[in-house]
């Protein structure tokens, strides 16, 4: 039993390396730059090793994102949970939200295809889902009604994204924005939709 245990500890540990490597090739030269030959000259094993753990390049990238989308549901968790109102849970969720594409630059545009174009998400990753519906309870919550129409609660989740990813993007994208200009607009914005939730 315990050469079973070593035996898994070792794949563990060789697949978080794939992982980890990875991430430093995403980081030091953009997602674009990628390639399993790069990693396995990293991890000091053979292109084959690393197919043994992910099947191609795709694959690797899309468990990245969910990595990704694990830390910002973690971190806007411990946001929500601080406050009681909801005002105030939505703007610390979406100013955590802000924080994590800034800490993590390179797997948020992973996340979210910012400037990546070697593959397409489809909508079925589980672990995406999971921001997106502490959001959607809380925006539920701030209309203080019983049952709240989906739709209405649909389209006050995407004037949020849309802002807060547009910013986001702009400023990955482009530089020389006066520094605290965007943080101003992003509390404004978030502000303003808060109002146009309550009753």
């Amino acid at each position: 039993m315990a050469s079973a245990d070593r035996k898994q500890r070792i794949k563990d540990e060789t697949r978080q390396n794939i992982l980890d490597a990875a991430m430093r090739i995403g980081r030091a030269e953009g997602w674009q730059a990628l390639s399993m030959r790069k990693i396995a000259d990293i991890i000091e094993y053979t292109p084959p090793v690393i197919y043994e753990y992910f099947a191609n390049k795709e694959a690797l990238m899309l468990e990245l994102t969910k990595v990704g989308y694990r830390i910002l549901a973690k971190d806007m968790k411990i946001a929500r949970d601080k406050h009681q109102l909801p005002e105030k849970q939505l703007e610390d969720m979406w100013l955590t939200y802000w924080n994590f594409a800034f800490a993590e630059k390179e797997l948020y545009q992973l996340m979210f295809g910012i400037e990546v174009n070697c593959c397409v998400w489809d909508n079925s990753v589980p672990e995406a889902e999971i921001p997106a519906n502490m959001i959607w309870e809380v925006i539920g919550e701030l209309t203080g009604m019983e049952n709240p129409p989906e739709d209405l609660i649909c389209k006050r989740y995407y004037t949020f994204w849309s802002v807060v990813h547009g910013l986001i993007s702009i400023n990955l994208v482009r530089q020389g924005v006066p520094e605290g200009m965007n943080e101003e607009v992003l509390k404004d914005a978030i502000t303003g939709i808060i109002r146009s939730i309550k009753p």
